[in-house]
């Protein structure tokens, strides 16, 4: 058998981290219009049963399913993120809302300079300063090739995974799910199962209502917020699922 033709034959639908692209091939891409997911995550505590890496694996995971569906690119990520409420724990390592932002910003020009104006900001990380960061980078990207090139401005969205992931509480999972309970267990344990260290413990802190506290860990000392004993794999496949093809739409409109 001729092996270009085996080769053709048996060739698979091409994915491609967009930092393994040739001088060219970026390029040709560009021209293309293709789209770039920039997934963003954090180095942070996630109980005694989580890797501080949870919240990159995550959005790292659904941009390159995703990837497989659409053909978009994906950004090299940025594994550091804005984690004021966990900075008391072990292993957090938090950078402030202005280097984030400034980061982002950065990283967003570049992207469009290489003629790349669609754009996803995928964070695993969904605290609130750590999102305002990203949306008030993006923000001010837009704003600015806006009034330079009306008309002509690139199109960015910014979102967490966890915009989809707990739309799935009420129907499938507690409502007071949240840091390194039941979705975000079964996640990880879909993703990469031998980085699960423990089983972790059931914890449903209360925090004192609108009140800026010091120490946030005082309120939940094991760094928990849900039941990481009721996580399984299964449940994180079909958290990870739905999540993908939520994303796949909005890569899908982004192409339009």
């Amino acid at each position: 058998m001729n092996v270009e033709k085996a080769k053709r034959g048996s060739s698979k639908k091409e994915l491609l981290w967009f930092d393994e692209l040739s001088m060219k091939e970026a390029e040709t891409k560009a021209k293309a219009g293709s789209v770039v997911i920039f997934p963003v995550g954090s180095v942070e505590e996630h109980g005694e049963h989580l890797p501080l890496c949870t919240d990159s694996l995550q959005p790292e995971h659904i941009a390159v399913e995703v990837a497989k569906k659409t053909g978009c690119l994906i950004a090299p990520p940025l594994r550091y993120g804005v984690c004021n409420s966990a900075r008391g724990f072990p292993g957090t390592v938090s950078i402030s809302f202005d280097a984030l932002y400034k980061m982002a910003r950065d990283i967003l020009e570049e992207f469009i300079r290489n003629r790349f104006t669609r754009i996803l900001v995928l964070s695993g990380h969904a605290g609130q300063a750590h999102m305002a960061a990203l949306r008030l980078a993006a923000q001010e990207v837009v704003w600015q090739h806006e009034k330079e090139n009306p008309g002509k401005r690139p199109r960015i969205m910014v979102c967490s995974d966890y915009d989809f992931a707990y739309e799935l509480k009420g129907k499938y999972f507690s409502e007071k799910d949240g840091h390194a309970g039941t979705i975000e267990t079964s996640r990880v344990m879909a993703i990469k199962p031998e980085l699960i260290k423990a089983r972790g413990a059931k914890s449903f802190p209360e925090f004192p209502r609108f009140e800026i506290v010091a120490a946030p860990e005082r309120y939940f000392p094991t760094g928990v917020i849900g039941d990481p004993t009721a996580a399984s794999p299964e449940k994180g496949k079909m958290i990870n699922k739905y999540v993908v093809k939520e994303v796949v739409k909005l890569v899908e409109e982004l192409k339009r």
